[in-house]
């Protein structure tokens, strides 16, 4: 029997009804919406699920939508919407997701559910993946921000989720690095459109032209515009001070703490300069909607009375 150390018996690799290593089973059981929604692959849990006879109806769950339409979190319908599981006998399972708003949104789940016993509404569940990945929303702006380091990003949100610490914040700390000229050209491009002072504009141009993003932030002696600061702070250095902190010098928890601010920093600098470069397009449109001069309206000729020449009406 293949079996992990402090883990349940894995059902795919042993394929028998032995309940050896479950110590999940004894918690609180939790409903199946949260166990997809929140919980990572790999995982086990005790799902309540209504039955009637052996069946059970899949319920909707609300999940994030992708799509265009969406981008943000819609109620999905389940295919299949029902399923039948018989005691003690593990089914895998494939349940897709499709969003109810725009039909495009999708998300597929692999799960392995064992009802154990007739009298009770308790499933063991076990999710073996899902598709796409498991992990919390980040917004597009941010994934925009960090582009070709986009899945290396992504794999240290997963890490965040689950709580590794260290992992989260080495993929974190190796996409800033990697993507500092991306980070500091944004700004340098915010800061021109905005009109920011010469010394700012300066430092960004020689701050881009460092290898390393501590010493590109040290470049930065007049700071940054005012709109993109975080609370009357240069998020610049704020990511250099959690960056400089280092992975040998902190545990698992102290990282995930460090991980989670580099994030959060990260996401609300990328949402800024977007905004900064937003208002400035609409500002520029409706400036140039004032100048451009009134359209001159067309007359129309009026009816000449009725007898006068030219009019062909009959008398």
């Amino acid at each position: 029997m293949l079996t992990t150390s402090d883990h349940y018996c894995q059902p795919l690799a042993c394929g028998q009804n032995c309940r050896e290593n479950e110590p999940t089973l004894g918690a609180e059981p939790v409903d199946f919406a949260t166990f997809l929604a929140e919980v990572p692959p790999v995982s086990h849990r005790a799902i309540r699920m209504p039955f009637r006879d052996a069946t059970t109806t899949l319920p909707i769950v609300p999940l994030y939508c992708e799509g265009d339409a969406c981008n943000r979190v819609q109620q999905f319908n389940p295919q299949p919407s029902q399923i039948t599981l018989i005691i003690d006998d593990p089914r895998h399972v494939f349940v897709t997701y499709q969003c109810r708003n725009c039909l495009g949104g999708q998300k597929t789940f692999a799960i392995v559910m064992t009802r154990r016993a007739l009298s009770e509404d308790t499933v063991d569940c076990t999710k073996i993946g899902e598709f796409p990945a498991f992990g919390p929303h980040v917004p597009a702006k941010l994934i925009t921000l960090l582009g070709p380091d986009r899945e290396m990003f992504l794999k240290g949100r997963r890490a965040e989720s689950q709580g590794m610490g260290i992992g989260a914040f080495a993929y974190y700390r190796r996409v800033v690095e990697r993507q500092k000229d991306r980070i500091f050209g944004e700004i340098l491009r915010v800061a021109k459109r905005i009109s920011a002072s010469p010394e700012i504009i300066q430092d960004l141009e020689d701050a881009k032209q460092e290898t390393q993003f501590s010493k590109a932030v040290e470049r930065i002696k007049h700071g940054i515009p005012e709109s993109l600061k975080i609370n009357n702070h240069n998020p610049l250095t704020l990511l250099h001070t959690a960056l400089s902190e280092g992975l040998h010098s902190q545990d698992d928890d102290q990282c995930l703490e460090l991980a989670h601010s580099v994030r959060i920093v990260l996401t609300d600098l990328a949402a800024r300069m977007a905004e900064a470069l937003r208002d400035d397009d609409e500002l520029k449109g409706a400036v140039s909607r004032l100048l451009r001069p009134p359209a001159q309206s067309k007359s129309i000729p009026t009816p000449a009375p009725i007898g006068t020449p030219g009019n062909n009406a009959p008398h």
